[in-house]
């Protein structure tokens, strides 16, 4: 009896997975986690920008600052809520959401300048690397990074 009921318990499990298998195949690897930015002008590390999800919408807050010389600044070039901010625990993207392969119809914020940019993103490597895109008015104009998934 108890061998009857423990390979009915193992059909059942392997039920659970066999249903299970197909949405594990095809889950998209999403933007949602911790990411390396990277110095524009340098090429060295800069900070770590957590993105998350909020009420179907995505955003990005930094996380922490890579560099000792920048860890404390403020936003002194900001011209919304955010001018005179620290700058590490500031949102600088908001309001980006899938569309296709890609996610966008938000914008980002470069602390350096104040400018605010329309941005759009898009996974790279299997969701390892982030390809952000800022730009002004046609994605043409603008310019790209490539941040690194954190472990």
């Amino acid at each position: 009896m108890l061998a009857h009921s423990a390979r009915i318990m193992l059909r059942a499990g392997a039920a659970v997975v066999l249903l299970a298998a197909p949405a594990l195949v095809f889950a998209q690897p999403t933007p949602v986690g911790a990411w390396r930015t990277v110095d524009d002008k340098t090429g060295k590390p800069r900070s770590i920008v957590r993105i998350y999800e909020e009420n179907g919408r995505i955003f990005g807050r930094v996380e922490a600052s890579l560099n000792p010389q920048t860890a404390g600044r403020v936003c002194d070039q900001c011209k919304d809520e955010r001018k005179g901010q620290p700058i590490v625990g500031m949102v600088i993207i908001r309001g980006i959401r899938k569309a296709g392969d890609e996610f966008g119809g938000g914008d980002i914020l470069d602390p350096d300048n104040g400018t605010i940019y329309r941005c759009k993103m898009r996974l790279l490597e299997n969701g390892k690397k982030l390809l952000v895109r800022g730009y002004i008015g046609i994605s043409l104009l603008g310019r790209s990074q490539t941040w690194t998934r954190e472990p």
